[in-house]
């Protein structure tokens, strides 16, 4: 399996750390992306733009390793997303390179812009990545994209190579997103007991960038107050927005 979260911010995986790191163990491919380098954060002060960027670059690779996972930045400006066709046909071509089995990214509902945009790309590139003459645009070359990722031997254009080489990705996608009360989509819960260690240690590593209140100890009350909803030990919840699930025997 080939599992694939799309976040606006470095940080903002937090909310499915150890959903990640489950899958990494079992041997899945899994993909952190981000739409920004969250360069706007005010814990820099007045530092250089491009060492922010090389900051906030190490903060993702630094979390990509704790857990298993490859990761990727895009730069569509932090507290400047759109929502619009460019930013989604650019994760499209993502979507074509990895061809994700599944996607995790924010609710449709939440404050802060950027977050909401980046729900709306990642659900707008499940279409746009099925149809391969708007991945192969007349005019678009592989320069104009950002640079692709190495993806364990999955064939991808390369910087200079023709963009015509990229097929289109049609296998059902399952959408997950980050759990909102009023959303009208169905639960999923993820048991994380097993790996609600790497994830504390990943929200205590951005804890202490941010100089948040929040503790680690509040993080892993939280996922077991979760847990006791769907009979697990710790848990992480979510929703389903588009699926092809497989039969099942019975009903739960």
């Amino acid at each position: 399996m080939r599992i694939m979260a799309v976040f606006a911010h470095p940080d903002d995986e937090i909310g499915c750390i150890g959903t990640l790191a489950k899958h990494a163990r079992r041997g899945d491919e899994v993909l952190l992306v981000w739409t920004t380098l969250g360069e706007l954060a005010s814990q820099f002060g007045d530092t250089e733009h491009e060492e922010v960027r090389r900051i906030r670059r190490e903060h993702g690779a630094w979390v990509a390793d704790k857990i298993g996972a490859k990761y990727h930045f895009f730069d569509m400006g932090d507290s400047r997303m759109t929502g619009g066709r460019d930013e989604a046909l650019q994760l499209a071509r993502l979507y074509a390179t990895f061809r994700p089995h599944a996607v995790i990214t924010w609710s449709d509902d939440h404050p802060h812009p950027d977050h909401r945009m980046t729900a709306k790309i990642a659900f707008d590139a499940v279409t746009l990545a099925r149809i391969p003459k708007i991945l192969n645009e007349a005019g678009t070359s592989a320069a104009a994209l950002s640079p692709a990722p190495d993806l364990g031997g999955d064939a991808a254009p390369e910087s200079g190579e023709d963009i015509r080489r990229l097929a289109a990705w049609r296998d059902p996608i399952r959408f997950y997103q980050y759990y909102a009360p009023a959303s009208p989509y169905p639960e999923v819960f993820v048991d994380t007991t097993d790996t609600v260690d790497v994830a504390a240690e990943v929200m205590a590593f951005y804890q202490a960038f941010y100089k948040w209140p929040w503790t680690p100890e509040q993080f892993r009350a939280a996922r077991t107050q979760v847990g006791r909803l769907c009979g697990a030990g710790d848990a992480e919840r979510f929703t389903l927005r588009a699926s092809h699930l497989k039969a099942r025997e019975y009903l739960d």
